[in-house]
């Protein structure tokens, strides 16, 4: 396959003219340098370009999988599933407040979170993910809260084992990365479990930095220049890597976790 664009608005380009391809039947409108209207629905295109230009070579492919995942048989059936058969599949998703910037709040089932972010739900389906709207929410009678505990339920029962790898620095500090690379590894933040498993690893309270949805870094919270160091290349990470969520760090102690200002 030819390699995609790497200007926003020839990649925009590449990608209707592939989606017209795929799915004839869809009215396909470019609205913006990277968002398209597809039969009356906003599709940003944000991601996609940070997937694909983290792999350029499997560019094509990239896209061409995630069209036709997005537009599965799955993700449509995925709205009309009843709670006996989503209950199971409720996992969390941490997302920046700017999400809804192109989402409507009023439309997405969330609770809110610290750091300027929030927690969306979503149904796990073998090939994707689809987020649960406040309609399904109030279908199954359920509430945010209820949402939150069970997604909360499942991520545990997910993966109860977590492979963990320690780095000690040079200036004194330590971290734990978590790279489990199944879309959670920011979500896992919400384990309830997370202090007792690694404040006896970092000296106590601790850190933890998500700049990207399949990243999950925690560290002591000190010495100062091991920190900033680190709090430089979550800044740069936050900026390439699909799926951003923050570039602050999140502050874990015993009694849960606290929003920081950035370092």
């Amino acid at each position: 396959m030819p390699s995609m664009p790497r200007e926003p608005e020839a990649f925009a380009e590449a990608v209707q003219t592939m989606l017209k391809r795929m799915r004839p039947e869809l009215d396909v409108q470019l609205i913006g340098p990277r968002e398209m209207l597809v039969d009356g629905r906003r599709l940003d295109l944000e991601n996609l370009f940070r997937l694909v230009a983290h792999d350029p070579d499997q560019g094509a492919e990239i896209v061409e999988q995630y069209l036709d995942h997005l537009f599965a048989t799955d993700s449509v059936n995925a709205l009309s599933m009843p709670i006996e058969l989503a209950r199971s599949r409720i996992m969390p998703r941490i997302q920046p407040e700017t999400i809804f910037e192109r989402l409507s709040r009023d439309m997405v089932a969330h609770v809110p979170f610290v750091n300027d972010t929030v927690i969306l739900f979503v149904i796990d389906l073998p090939h994707m993910t689809v987020s649960i709207t406040t309609e399904q929410m109030l279908r199954w009678n359920l509430t945010a809260d209820d949402l939150d505990r069970i997604a909360r339920e499942n991520l545990e029962d997910y993966s109860p084992k977590v492979r963990m790898q320690f780095v000690d620095s040079q200036e004194g500090g330590r971290a734990v990365i978590l790279a489990q690379q199944d879309g959670y590894d920011a979500a896992r933040l919400l384990l309830g479990g997370l202090y007792g498993e690694l404040a006896p690893k970092l000296g106590g309270d601790f850190l933890v930095a998500t700049p990207a949805r399949d990243m999950f870094v925690a560290l002591s919270h000190n010495p100062e220049p091991f920190v900033e160091r680190l709090h430089t290349r979550v800044l740069q990470d936050y900026q390439r890597l699909p799926y951003p969520i923050t570039s602050r760090f999140f502050y874990v102690t015993r009694d849960g976790v606290a929003g920081t200002i950035a370092a």
